[in-house]
């Protein structure tokens, strides 16, 4: 997570967010799978060509493992397993997949080791790693983030990673369930009367004594789903094009409106990744806004990956609206 928190506060945000061998156990649907060969074209713009449904699947960044979890086909490999249970409890793991390695840097022997019959990476993967992978298994390379529209393209990426395993009745599933969940959360909100509440989502961390904060604007794919339940988004600093996220400090928090709810997620696991309890407690700034001095500062449950699929952002949607309206 530092490294992720690192990497989204400089001009390359867009490369953020960034045990024993496992087995793959085959998806719930299996016998309904077809064995004819599949095409997807990925976000690259690559076809990729497969036999079959794939199910000895590695995964390089933890998006795409829950991705492949909530569609109920377990990774033989997952770039730092160890931090995606850390982060990512949400959509657990419900195998001991082999670690291959960080999410920057996928040991290629790891990944070779396994004989994989796909490789699921996303575009902020080094184009170097790609090509190298390919080498060993056909790659589907899914994006990120596009800060043009997040939901469309977290929904969209499940989409692809459902065909290229044989999974797309679980991936429709897993849209409506979302869907569904919108939904509620957006009556929910209404219900208590805080349809367009002034609400400011970040995470932050500390480096050097120094506190760095992190904005998610509304672009972002935390942003997308506040405004979608009702929210409304108080940040004014912009984010970068694809994640959406901003960079500011203790001072910049005095822009946001008077009756703002704030709320963060940190993990107490992560050194330095939570200075809301820690390095700003007794901050002079910190302590000086109204929404601290009202009380209105939330930390949301440990464990809900901000960069992640229809799961995290389901969990993510129960935990604020039990915040701003018990």
């Amino acid at each position: 997570m530092r490294r992720t928190l690192l990497t989204a506060v400089t001009v390359t945000a867009a490369a953020l967010a960034l045990s024993s061998c496992g087995t793959t156990e085959p998806a719930a649907d299996s016998a309904e799978k077809s064995s004819e060969a599949i095409t997807v074209t990925d976000s690259s713009g690559a076809k990729v060509k497969l036999d079959g449904p794939a199910t000895k699947v590695v995964a390089t960044e933890w998006n795409v493992v829950e991705s492949l979890v909530s569609l109920g086909v377990d990774p033989v490999g997952v770039a730092d397993p160890k931090g995606y249970d850390t982060w990512d409890s949400s959509v657990p793991l419900k195998n001991d997949p082999k670690d291959i390695g960080t999410r920057g840097e996928p040991s290629m022997d790891t990944v070779a080791a396994l004989s994989p019959d796909l490789i699921v990476a996303t575009t902020d993967l080094p184009a170097s790693a790609v090509k190298q992978l390919k080498k060993i298994a056909p790659v589907l390379s899914v994006k990120s983030a596009d800060g043009t529209g997040q939901i469309d393209r977290m929904l969209g990426n499940v989409d692809m990673i459902a065909k290229a395993t044989g999974t797309t009745d679980k991936a429709e599933a897993l849209r409506e369930d979302f869907e569904a969940k919108v939904d509620e959360g957006k009556k929910a909100i209404a219900d208590a009367g805080l349809d367009g509440t002034d609400f400011a989502f970040a995470d932050g961390y500390v480096a050097s004594n120094q506190v760095t904060l992190r904005p998610y604007t509304d672009i972002s794919l935390i942003g997308e789903v506040n405004t979608a339940i009702g929210l409304k988004n108080a940040w004014t600093v912009k984010g970068d094009e694809s994640y959406g996220l901003g960079s500011t400090d203790v001072e910049g928090l005095t822009d946001l409106p008077k009756d703002t709810r704030f709320a963060y997620i940190g993990n107490d696991e992560d050194d330095g990744a939570t200075p809301f309890t820690g390095a700003l407690k007794k901050n002079a700034v910190w302590k000086s806004l109204p929404f601290v001095k009202a009380g209105d500062v939330h930390r949301l449950d440990d464990g809900i990956w901000m960069f992640g699929g229809p799961g995290s952002m389901s969990a993510y949607i129960d935990a604020v609206v039990e915040t701003l309206t018990k």
